[in-house]
């Protein structure tokens, strides 16, 4: 697996972080995680094949998590590039998904040059989500859509919780997992509860014991803030990585 961070920041414009958007590379295709507006650009400006984009996970429907697709399937209908693809386009996400995209009937946006699948998930669904790739979901609690998503490719394991408050259930979800990508939107005395402030993200993370973690969705907060040296205060029992647009990992 690969793993690429389009959007490290939250809804609020930032000069170096944009929405929500991260891209996991699989050994049989690729999967976009969220889809902001601005992912439609960092997918070209990292040259990632966008053109061949296996699946989209939308984790819910806040405009800084799926505001992207729209666009996207708008650019896919006419762009040369995608004239002569047939392979389809899985698109996940909650209850409600289809509804959402079809509310642009102007743009016809399912009627592309290759097939597109919607498939509206549930909690705890079990799913392959690429050929040979499995997913698992699990609600948190954030809005009626928001799931976490669990990624299993043979040996290989990945957690993207998105948006989400305190969840505990999240700690078994990313058990031993190799990489655990969660929000940390706030420092501390975290304005909402829908959110993660870094002590509720480290909690989560001393208990899942993954092999790396990445936090991201920050606030500009976190500018003042030294991120190494407030881990560093939690002892990290694993790699603690600030998601910054543009980190690349391999998995």
């Amino acid at each position: 697996m690969k793993f690429v961070v389009l959007g490290s920041g939250s809804s609020v414009p930032h000069p170096k972080r944009s929405s929500s958007a991260f891209w996991l590379e699989c050994e049989n295709g690729s999967i976009l995680l969220d889809f902001s507006a601005s992912a439609i650009h960092r997918i070209a400006q990292e040259n990632l094949n966008w053109v061949n984009l296996d699946a989209i996970w939308i984790s819910h429907f806040h405009l800084d998590h799926c505001g992207g697709l729209f666009p996207f399937l708008f650019g896919t209908k006419h762009a040369p590039e995608t004239q002569n693809r047939t392979k389809p386009l899985r698109i996940f996400g909650a209850k409600g998904l289809r509804d959402l995209i079809e509310r642009f009937n102007d743009y016809e946006l399912l009627k592309q040059p290759f097939p597109v699948e919607i498939l509206e998930i549930e909690a705890f669904d079990e799913f392959e989500i690429l050929p040979d790739v499995k997913g698992f979901a699990l609600k948190t609690p954030h809005t009626e859509s928001s799931f976490a998503i669990r990624i299993s490719e043979k040996e290989k394991s990945f957690v993207f919780t998105s948006d989400t408050g305190f969840c505990k259930p999240l700690v078994s979800f990313a058990k031993n997992v190799d990489l655990f990508v969660l929000e940390c939107s706030f420092f501390k005395n975290k304005p909402v509860e829908l959110h993660l402030e870094l002590a509720e993200a480290m909690f989560l993370i001393h208990r899942a014991k993954p092999k790396k973690a990445v936090l991201t969705h920050f606030y500009a907060e976190w500018d003042e803030i030294d991120f190494v040296s407030e881990i560093e205060k939690f002892t990290p029992l694993c790699e603690i990585i600030e998601a910054r647009d543009g980190l690349r990992l391999d998995l």
